[in-house]
């Protein structure tokens, strides 16, 4: 039996093994996939020839969890301290292995995992008394991640391919025309929020007076909502971070009216608009509902012949006509909420371009003004 590797591109190889079928006395081969060094990639092989030898090796496509964690856990040995391997041991073979270790590793679905950390966490312990502690549960899907880029790496899991939803953004007449169509709507300040300070829906429906500073026209996000079956929510921010976002003019001007407007409905129903008061509030005080909102936005642009796009689709927007203007993206990024400014560099790579036509463009006046100068200087000298 030999085995051979090639280089498909720089750090992936294709393992080559080749044996003899003793029912038909004819040579085949098996392929495998590996990402690593060179080096890696013969050690792997050999590791491979050593298996099929002593009766050990399992087809990719017919492993298990439970066998790929042990491969993992070989693999790792010499990654990491011993204690560290022990201990991944210990949550991979003895947590995570009882719970989806006869799953076939191709079948593996999030629905498994999730389920597993369900179950670990009501009845997890060995001897079946109790569930695991969250910190443990935490640990589990650590090591189970790890384990599962390695997967991936190796390509034996293919994760499944997401469809990215189309993004639209309004131009700033179209954002005009939005904006003037439902002025005397209570849509109105939520498309407002959403277009001139990129807030998400949650963020709008939490978004209370007292986080809200017209005098120095700023606002800040601490928190935000989110809708389940058993009601609404209040939650840290998508990056667990609180951000200042600060206010256009026509924001503070809307925001204004919108307080007094308010106040006045309170009012008449023998209420106070306390600074605790969500900004965008149903009648009688009540937080909004984020479902209703989009639920109302959709009714609404159903019924217009405007340009058919999401709520969400208002943050783009902001997000769209900020680049477009040469605003840099660390402060879309930072206006946003984003944790890292690669997601706003790739949610919004569609804009680049014209923003790098612009940039090479002010670099050649101010290097033709330069030359020009120069020139002049030496005509005259």
């Amino acid at each position: 039996m030999k085995g051979h590797i090639r280089e498909r591109s720089p750090g992936h190889w294709a393992i080559v093994i080749d044996l003899h079928d003793s029912k038909t006395g004819k040579r085949r081969r098996k392929w495998h996939s590996f990402h690593g060094t060179k080096r890696q990639a013969q050690v792997e092989c050999s590791h491979l020839i050593s298996k099929i030898k002593d009766g050990l090796y399992v087809e990719p496509a017919k492993m298990t969890v439970r066998q790929f964690l042990d491969c993992w856990l070989d693999h790792m040995k010499s990654q990491v301290a011993p204690r560290t391997h022990e201990r991944y041991g210990e949550i991979a073979l003895k947590c995570v292995a009882p719970l989806i270790g006869n799953v076939l590793l191709p079948k593996l679905r999030a629905v498994h995992i999730s389920a597993a950390y369900a179950k670990a966490l009501t009845e997890g312990r060995r001897k079946g008394k109790g569930g695991l502690s969250p910190r443990t549960v935490v640990h589990m899907h650590r090591v189970l991640r790890q384990a599962l880029q390695q997967a991936v790496d190796w390509e034996m899991l293919a994760p499944p391919k997401v469809e990215k939803k189309e993004m639209r953004a309004l131009d700033a007449a179209e954002t005009a025309a939005l904006l003037e169509i439902l002025r005397a709507s209570r849509l109105f300040m939520p498309v407002l929020l959403g277009v001139t300070c990129g807030l998400r829906r949650g963020e709008i429906a939490a978004l209370r007076w007292r986080s809200v500073d017209l005098v120095n026209s700023q606002l800040e996000i601490r928190v935000s909502t989110e809708q389940t079956k058993s009601g609404v929510r209040e939650k840290e921010t998508k990056t667990g971070r609180a951000r200042t976002v600060t206010l256009t003019a026509l924001a503070v001007e809307e925001l204004r009216r919108h307080k007094v407007r308010q106040a006045e409905e309170l009012l008449q129903l023998g209420l106070r608009q306390p600074d605790e008061m969500c900004v965008i509030a149903q009648a009688d005080g009540q937080p909004l509902k984020p479902n209703s909102l989009t639920h109302e936005f959709a009714r609404f642009i159903a019924g217009s012949k405007l340009t058919r796009i999401r709520f969400h689709d208002l943050r783009h927007t902001h997000a769209t006509q900020l680049l477009k203007n040469n605003v840099h993206p660390k402060i879309v990024q930072e206006r946003l909420g984003h944790e890292d400014i690669s997601t706003t560099l790739n949610l919004y790579s569609h804009v680049l371009p014209g923003m790098q036509d612009a940039a090479a463009k002010s670099v050649d006046l101010a290097l033709r003004e330069a030359l020009d100068k120069e020139r002049r200087a030496k005509t005259i000298g």
